[in-house]
């Protein structure tokens, strides 16, 4: 794998974007491999998965290449791309083992999602969140699904109509973030709490995960189906056009 550092070691498969130089921004080949990389945890003997970003960002949502290729794209090129983004979001959430995001830096936009879909995220003070999407005329429409989930109507429409970018310490008031801990004891509290789930029975996780997820799949299908179209359609509009254009050359968007 190119963009993304896979180490198995004492029952934990940690997953590192690496990307460090973009920030871990999301490509299509890096989406890719998290997907593969997840799928294959349980069989490579995994009992917990490590999230992490290489570097001093988590993810910074979608790379600025993926957001030019975007604007000449067809409709069917949009609708393969929101897709496998959804692909993504879903072999996190559907993974049977116990998932723990550590973010030491910004997670933006997609980055929020990858972030707090984990059943477990454990942030640095120096983290930073947000759904940033709406800024550059795109539609929020995947990590929106997963967002009402968590969260509820009111505070989901709050983060994703503003756009704004929040700290750790609201992010956990929220309850989007588990922990706040120190930057540089992030990996020792992982190894605690990877030791402490590792010491409950593997197929009681699994089967309270599936559980969980059983509870929640019907509303989740609709959801990620409506996303799915959204996704696809905001990236043929003008706003789109224009906010990914405002973006690349560093001006305000003139929205019309």
């Amino acid at each position: 794998m190119s963009t993304v550092r896979i180490e198995d070691e004492l029952g934990i498969r940690t997953i590192t974007l690496n990307r460090p130089e973009r920030r871990n921004a999301l490509v299509p080949e890096m989406q890719e491999e998290l997907i593969a990389a997840l799928k294959g945890a349980e069989s490579a003997g995994a009992r917990v998965v490590v999230l992490a970003g290489a570097g001093e960002a988590f993810c910074a949502g979608l790379d600025l290449s993926a957001l030019q290729g975007m604007a000449g794209q067809s409709a069917e090129e949009h609708r393969v791309d929101a897709e496998r983004i959804g692909r993504m979001f879903r072999a996190l959430w559907e993974c049977d083992l116990p998932t723990l995001a550590v973010v030491q830096g910004p997670a933006v936009a997609g980055g929020t999602g990858l972030a707090t879909i984990c059943d477990f995220t454990l942030a640095s003070p120096e983290a930073k969140f947000g759904y940033t999407e709406a800024r550059i005329g795109f539609v929020p429409a995947l990590v929106s699904a997963y967002l009402a989930l968590q969260l509820g109507d009111k505070a989901a429409r709050g983060l994703l109509l503003s756009a704004r970018i929040f700290g750790a310490d609201e992010a956990l008031r929220l309850g989007l973030v588990s922990e706040i801990v120190e930057r540089g004891q992030l990996q020792t509290r992982v190894m605690e709490l990877a030791a402490q789930l590792m010491a409950n029975s593997p197929e009681s996780l699994r089967a309270t995960k599936r559980l969980l997820r059983a509870q929640q799949t019907e509303r989740l299908d609709r959801a990620l189906a409506l996303a799915m179209e959204a996704n696809a359609a905001s990236r043929q509009t003008a706003d789109f056009r224009e906010g990914v254009a405002a973006f690349l050359e560093k001006r305000k968007p003139v929205w019309k």
